[in-house]
């Protein structure tokens, strides 16, 4: 037996694309790389030698990453059409539409095939996403050689553009920087805690519930000192003259607590072998959901929540926050209520981990029905397809959180490992399926797809700019992070990164990445059904 005898072999070739796949994908070129996107050549090459695989693999494999995608992009998708993001969200609709506008015409202009077309969008667009809409929406292995022929130069493109931009357009780095840090203080300003003297004779002989301290100041009152004993507060707790109090907000709130309790001092508020302050995970079915004031933390076990961090930020909670599977609070306690605050909240790192297929299952079934049902707009009717069905299922229900018992949120590295099993599938049987009409393609019109998939790249990004710094007036840093999202391209916010040590670009890509991926698979839809 030869070895394209056992290369014949689906599973044998399926596993050897994956492997060599992956090693190529973690070559490293001056810090770029494919990534697992490479498999997708390696399986072109073996198509192209005539390997194939099982159509129900690509089925498969597209389910799972689309899902995932869904629910990675489903909390953010929503939160990005608040006031502070539309900006946002304009240039990253201004970029993907121009995009898409400039395939439509060009394919016209050098009459490219619009199978070929949609998948030089997704792959000038980077995004393997919108080359799963691209291929369910045209029905053609053109898709995938469209998809790479553009991927490569797409991912190098974006991040030399990004790298150069600051020349290109005269900005200043560090003029950028303090920019963007005077803007974030004033629409977002920091936590901090202070300690106070209770001097205001008026609150002597109240109780924190009676001062209804957190809704007047939007402060937390973590630690109180009286008669040199240090303890975690609960509503009961009354004031006395002389105490000492640490309060945890916004230097705006000390304010409000300045004036409604005392001065500030610099008393220090020990720590006693009875009282702790610890870091916990919302882990816990029936905390999720729930506003901190419905859990009992306070009226059970004199437990405080002074801060929380969701999502790499930082907020101020306050009795109506609602906790979310994933959130870490900072809970001020006794020592011997802290297992049971623990318990109550989950605190469990294991569950982060595990994968629960029950409401993947029930949510990939939902949004297969969804995809089927027929849409009347204008006088015909059309359909989300698997994509677009499977993708809004996740996406609503991701925003929901939880149905009584079932918990849709997926943890991040649960969902990592969703996507990745799924996109190995899916650019395994796309790649080798296209494979068969590579070389044919490429010696058709092989310079030419490659420089319409050039004008695809670079038009969006240098629309964008332009429209965003010099109309609408975007710090620059922010922009970038926001041109990089809007590109769906992680491997260009890296580039982004060592330029600054401001945290604008990260979280301008993490605000538009959702509502990007997103637009690109609509787009690519709309192509397809077009064509």
């Amino acid at each position: 037996m030869t070895c394209m005898d056992i290369l014949k072999s689906e599973y044998v070739a399926f596993f050897a694309i994956v492997a060599l796949g992956i090693l190529l994908g973690k070559i490293k070129i001056k810090g770029i790389s494919l990534d697992t996107s490479a498999i997708i050549f390696v399986a072109l090459l073996f198509g192209h030698y005539g390997t194939t695989m099982p159509d129900i693999l690509q089925k498969f494999g597209l389910i799972f990453f689309i899902y995932s995608v869904g629910i990675q992009a489903g909390p953010g998708f929503f939160e990005s059409f608040k006031k502070d993001g539309l900006r946002l969200i304009m240039i990253t609709a201004l970029a993907v539409g121009s995009g898409a506008i400039v395939a439509v015409t060009l394919s016209k202009v050098f009459d490219v095939d619009t199978e070929l077309a949609v998948g030089i969008f997704a792959g000038a667009m980077t995004s393997t996403p919108g080359l799963a809409a691209a291929i369910e929406s045209t029905n053609s292995t053109l898709a995938s050689i469209g998809y790479g022929i553009a991927y490569p130069f797409g991912v190098l493109a974006v991040i030399l553009f990004v790298k150069i931009s600051p020349k290109l357009f005269k900005v200043s780095i560090p003029t950028a920087e303090a920019e963007y840090e005077k803007e974030i203080k004033s629409d977002f300003p920091g936590l901090m805690h202070k300690n106070f003297i209770v001097e205001n004779i008026n609150i002597f002989g109240k109780s924190l519930g009676d001062l209804k301290i957190r809704t007047m100041t939007h402060s937390n009152i973590s630690r109180v000192l009286h008669k040199g004993e240090a303890f975690t507060p609960t509503e009961r707790t009354v004031m006395h003259q002389g105490d000492v109090v640490k309060a945890v907000g916004t230097e705006s709130d000390l304010q409000k607590v300045h004036l409604l309790i005392g001065n500030e001092t610099d008393i220090p508020i020990p720590l006693s072998d009875k009282y702790v302050i610890q870091s916990i995970l919302v882990t816990n079915e029936s905390a999720i959901n729930k506003p901190l004031d419905k859990i009992g933390l306070m009226e059970q076990y004199n437990a405080t929540v002074t801060a929380m961090r969701r999502s790499g930020i930082d907020i101020t909670p306050n009795s109506a926050t609602k906790l979310r599977f994933g959130d870490k609070v900072k809970v001020a306690c006794a020592e011997e209520n802290l297992n049971n605050v623990k318990k109550l909240l989950g605190d469990n790192r294991k569950r982060l981990a595990e994968l629960d297929f029950l409401p993947v299952s029930i949510g990939i079934l939902l949004g297969v029905i969804l995809g089927k049902i027929q849409i009347p707009l204008f006088g015909f009717s059309f359909s989300l397809g698997l994509t677009g069905g499977v993708l809004m299922s996740a996406i609503i229900l991701s925003r929901i959180g939880k149905s009584g018992n079932i918990l849709w949120n997926v943890s991040g590295s649960s969902n990592q490992l969703l996507r990745n099993i799924g996109l190995i599938f899916f650019l395994v049987s796309v790649g080798t399926n296209a494979g068969g009409s590579l070389m044919e393609t490429i010696q058709t019109g092989g310079v030419k797809l490659l420089l319409v998939g050039v004008a695809i790249t670079m038009a969006p990004m240098l629309i964008a700019m332009i429209v965003g710094y010099f109309f609408l007036r975007i710090n620059f840093l922010v922009l970038l992070g926001a041109l990089t999202g809007s590109m769906t391209s992680t491997p260009a916010l890296s580039a982004v990164e060592p330029m600054t040590e401001s945290n604008g670009p990260k979280i301008a890509y993490a605000t538009v990445y959702p509502f990007a991926l997103v637009l690109i698979i609509i787009c690519c839809q709309l192509m397809g059904f077009f064509k």
